[in-house]
């Protein structure tokens, strides 16, 4: 069935709009283009904080897909009855990493040496909206160390906004996905946060009911979720869900 959906659309073309968190760039444009390559539809991605894209959605931008990075976000537009509850798969997990610039001479033996006099500036996404933010204060919290270090964080739009203050110096560590670690060649994960401490991450897809190409939506679901899709995801260190 996925791959008749996969050659179903190629001589009709259109257009796919697919919202999306910003950690998982690298793999759907990847995916995206392999679905184009196949089907001659145009993939539009939409990039940035789950949060800032499920408000579009709620304002009525025009996505087709809506791929978040935590479920809650998902849940929100659930609740507004603007996804279709028969599409949506939780298809990806992540976990959290301590990372510092490339050059760093930054030592890390647990997360609670962020609250040493060596980190001055810890950057995370913005951690009262940004799934990736929400995820580490979490984290922080239920180890009792975020009053410890509150103070010095930088709060950034998104994670990858996270990834860019460590990688430039403006920060000197920060809690980002694994993910956004592998992709970077200037900065090093100095302590993975162990799968028992911190927060189940798991990243939710549905169609978005109303939008314009509901049948584009399922064709490129559809790829997101085979076994060609989800071995991609794989290599960008993301863990495909059953």
């Amino acid at each position: 069935m996925a791959l008749a959906l996969f050659g179903a659309g190629a001589a009709f073309a259109a257009e796919v709009s697919v919202f999306a968190a910003a950690s998982l760039s690298e793999a759907l444009k990847e995916i995206a283009a392999q679905h184009e390559k196949a089907t001659g539809d145009q993939v539009q991605l939409n990039l940035a904080a789950s949060s800032t894209l499920a408000r579009q959605i709620k304002e009525g931008a025009p996505a087709d897909l809506f791929f978040s990075a935590d479920e809650a976000k998902m849940n929100d537009l659930a609740k507004a009855g603007m996804i279709d509850p028969a599409s949506r798969r939780s298809l990806l997990g992540n976990r959290l990493v301590i990372v510092v610039a490339l050059d760093s001479t930054l030592r890390v033996k647990s997360a609670r040496d962020l609250a040493g006099p060596a980190v001055r500036h810890l950057a995370l996404a913005e951690t009262q909206t940004v799934p990736a933010g929400i995820y580490a204060r979490e984290y922080l919290q239920k180890i009792k160390l975020w009053d410890a270090v509150a103070a010095r964080v930088v709060p950034t739009e998104n994670v990858r906004a996270a990834l860019s203050a460590v990688e430039s110096g403006n920060a000197d560590a920060g809690i980002v996905y694994q993910t956004d670690a592998l992709i970077s060649r200037k900065v090093k994960v100095i302590y993975e946060i162990p799968a028992s401490e911190g927060p189940r991450i798991t990243c939710p897809v549905a169609r978005v009911i109303g939008g314009r190409n509901p049948a584009g939506a399922a064709q490129f679901l559809a790829r997101l979720t085979s076994a060609e899709g989800r071995a991609v995801f794989a290599r960008f260190g993301f863990t495909p869900l059953p």
